[in-house]
Parts: structure tokens; C-alpha cells; sequence
């Protein structure tokens, strides 16, 4: 009897889990709608983390390290909040890529998306140029002093991994999503920033660092952070199936979006 009725209740929550599934991400016909988002969401997020540096160029310090390894935390979790239910609010071509990799977001919608988080960072650029002309290289990252190739590369696969696992971890479990999914996310952020900016600028996004390398003309070290995060998002996704197993329906509704009004927010 009691093995029925767990049944029974996993039946019940799998029901559940399902209707919360966006009807607006099924419908092709609104893919503008979500691809709006993530230009929007990747320009709002590009321009904090790369005017950072800008600004503090401009204001002679007045922005520090740690205000600038914060906010693009503080921005992210704010663009999870307004918009994760419409887009799923990756911003990022390496959570894209982790959530097609993880099953919870299909293929043929990830090279939009992509697009989308590229033509965002790219506008932020052209925005922070037009208020500020070249200054501070446009906020681009590029590894410190002293920091090789090699290095740089690990360092930012490692900082990638790290993020894609707190951002499937969070998405993973119905516990989880919502308040929770955008504080560990944008907290990861954050920290990540504080203690390895100085080492690559604490990247971990291709749409955030090709940007200004576009936008500046040099592309010097732009393959260090096309290649480490889209190799940390793999790693990330293969940690995720050893701690969690099997893609679960909460980590779709992560991924895609969810109704308004439900209590699911994305990551």
C-alpha cells in the first residue's frame, strides 16, 4: 500500500512539474519574445561588467575591485527576477550550451539564443564606446600580469564549472528554484569575481568578453574565453549527472521559462 502511494504522489509532482512547463516556450511562434530577452538581459549584463572597469577608469578609482566583482552578480540575479520566466535568462552562450548538453533545452532553439547573447554584449560595447570612446580597453578581459595562456585557460574552465553547476544544481530541484536559484547564482558571481578577477577577469561568458574584443578590434586573447567556458560547461554538465543523475522537468522549467504567476524562476 505504501509503495502505491508513493507512486501515485511521484505521478502527482511529475503532473504538476509539467503544467508548469511555459506554454509560451512551446509556441513558436513568440521565439522573438525570449530572443528579445536575452539581448536585453546579455546588454544589461555586459555593460555593468564590463563598464565597471570603464567607469573606474573614468572616476579615477571611484568604482573599486570589489564593487566591480559584485555588480555584475547584483545584475544577474536582478535579470533573473524580471525576466527569467520568459527566456529562462541565460545570458550566456556556455549555459545555453549546458542546458541543450543536460537535456533540459532543445537544440534547435540554442544557435538563437546564442545569437541573441553575442548582438547584446555586442550593443552594450558599441554603448559604453559612444559614452566613453576606448577607455579602459571597453572593460575586455584579458589575463593579469604574469598570467600565461595556459593558465588563464584553466582558470577560467574551473570558474565556468563552478558556475554551471550552481546554476543546474539550483534548477535541478523544485526546492531550489526561485529566490534561492537567483541568490546562489548571482552569489557565485560575485565571488567568483572577487578572488579571480585579477587573475582573467572572471569571464566565464563568451558574449561578455567577445564583445569589447569586437567592438576594440583585438582579438588576442578572445580564444581563452570562447574555449575555456564552453569546456567548464561541459565538465559542469558531467559533474551535474554524477551528482544528480538523470535531467529532471524542474531543470527544463529552469531552462525554458515558466507561466506567469508560477513560483518557478530559471537560472
Amino acid at each position: 500500500m505504501k509503495s502505491l502511494r508513493n507512486k501515485a504522489d511521484v505521478a502527482q509532482r511529475k503532473r504538476i512539474v509539467q503544467r508548469q512547463l511555459s506554454t509560451d516556450f512551446l509556441d513558436n511562434a513568440l521565439e522573438w519574445r525570449r530572443i528579445f530577452a536575452e539581448i536585453w538581459g546579455t546588454f544589461l549584463l555586459v555593460v555593468v561588467a564590463a563598464g565597471g572597469e570603464v567607469v573606474a577608469s573614468r572616476s579615477g578609482g571611484a568604482v573599486t575591485p570589489g564593487m566591480r566583482a559584485v555588480a555584475p552578480g547584483l545584475m544577474v540575479m536582478a535579470i533573473i527576477y524580471f525576466m527569467g520566466a520568459v527566456s529562462g535568462a541565460h545570458l550566456n552562450p556556455a549555459v545555453t550550451l549546458a542546458f541543450a548538453v543536460r537535456r533540459n533545452f532543445p537544440w534547435s532553439r540554442a544557435p538563437g539564443y546564442v545569437l541573441g547573447q553575442a548582438v547584446g554584449g555586442v550593443l552594450a560595447a558599441l554603448f559604453l564606446r559612444v559614452m566613453f570612446g576606448t577607455i579602459a580597453a571597453l572593460g575586455a578581459t584579458v589575463p593579469g600580469s604574469g598570467i600565461g595562456s595556459g593558465k588563464a585557460l584553466a582558470m577560467e574552465v574551473l570558474l565556468t564549472t563552478g558556475l554551471v553547476n550552481t546554476i543546474l544544481g539550483t534548477a535541478s530541484g523544485a526546492r531550489n528554484i526561485g529566490t534561492n536559484g537567483a541568490i546562489a547564482v548571482g552569489g557565485y558571481i560575485a565571488l567568483a569575481g572577487l578572488w579571480a578577477a585579477p587573475i582573467t577577469g572572471a569571464s566565464m561568458n563568451p558574449a561578455r568578453s567577445f564583445a569589447p574584443d569586437l567592438v576594440r578590434g583585438d582579438f588576442g586573447t578572445t580564444w581563452i574565453y570562447l574555449v575555456g567556458p564552453a569546456i567548464g560547461a561541459l565538465i559542469g554538465v558531467i559533474f551535474e549527472w554524477i551528482l544528480k543523475g538523470s535531467p529532471t522537468a524542474a531543470g527544463a522549467i529552469a531552462a525554458q521559462g515558466a507561466r506567469d504567476g508560477d513560483d518557478s524562476t530559471n537560472a
